[in-house]
């Protein structure tokens, strides 16, 4: 029985690889995947992401303060659900481009919340290029329109919810500033521009749906010249 066992490890099967370097390689290749993944999920933790005090000491306190922190049905979304994607290489190229981070980091870039403030517009504007690019993948992760049911949202909410799906609309367009302070001078878009006006004038869509302060006509004119 141990001759047949010999024989069988010894016996090349590819490239001249015995059975049992085969099984040694498997076996290897399986504890470096899990090893691997398990440490590629650990740095999703939020204790991961403000274990350097840049994070602690500025973004956290903030998001302390806002619904993905805490809200009445008892879902927190953490940084990784929000800055990492869920699929595999998009997360790894995520992870990769992250040691530029570090780099700051040990450099001190925003070390205080006087230096953070600083580059805050700079930081906040790569988030939102970022997210824009990738049509608020992140933001998807648990959001959708699929699973909104639009009908018992605000009406303006609703609105801007129904429309923005065929007008080339994303999350990151309204949604700034909902897990961080802003930076000083930026407004955040709510679906309200000139151009929006001017798409629900065309669908003549009553004003009091947006313009609360205003009471409910018997009729709606849009002709404004």
């Amino acid at each position: 029985m141990l001759a047949f066992y010999q024989h069988l490890l010894s016996r090349k099967i590819i490239l001249g690889t015995t059975v049992g370097a085969s099984i040694v390689f498997m076996f290897v290749g399986v504890i470096f995947w899990g090893g691997f993944n398990t440490a590629m999920e650990a740095t999703n933790s939020l204790d991961f992401c403000i274990s350097c005090h840049s994070m602690e000491e500025n973004v956290y306190q903030e998001y302390k303060n806002t619904i993905h922190y805490k809200n009445r049905v008892g879902i927190r979304a953490v940084c990784s659900d929000c800055h990492v994607p869920r699929d595999w290489t998009h997360k790894v190229v995520r992870k990769i481009q992250a040691s530029n981070e570090i780099i700051h980091t040990m450099l001190g870039s925003i070390s205080t919340p006087e230096k953070f403030n600083e580059k805050r517009l700079v930081l906040a504007n790569h988030v939102w290029k970022a997210m824009k690019e990738t049509d608020s993948r992140e933001c998807r992760n648990c959001h959708s329109f699929d699973a909104m049911e639009i009908k018992y949202q605000k009406s303006r909410s609703g609105l801007v919810h129904k429309y923005s799906q065929d007008r080339g609309k994303t999350c990151i367009d309204c949604h700034k500033g909902i897990a961080h302070r802003l930076p000083e001078g930026i407004e955040v878009y709510r679906g309200g521009d000139d151009d929006d006006h001017d798409y629900y004038a065309e669908l003549k869509t009553p004003c009091f749906n947006c313009h609360k302060d205003m009471p409910k006509p018997l009729d709606e004119d849009w002709d404004l010249d």
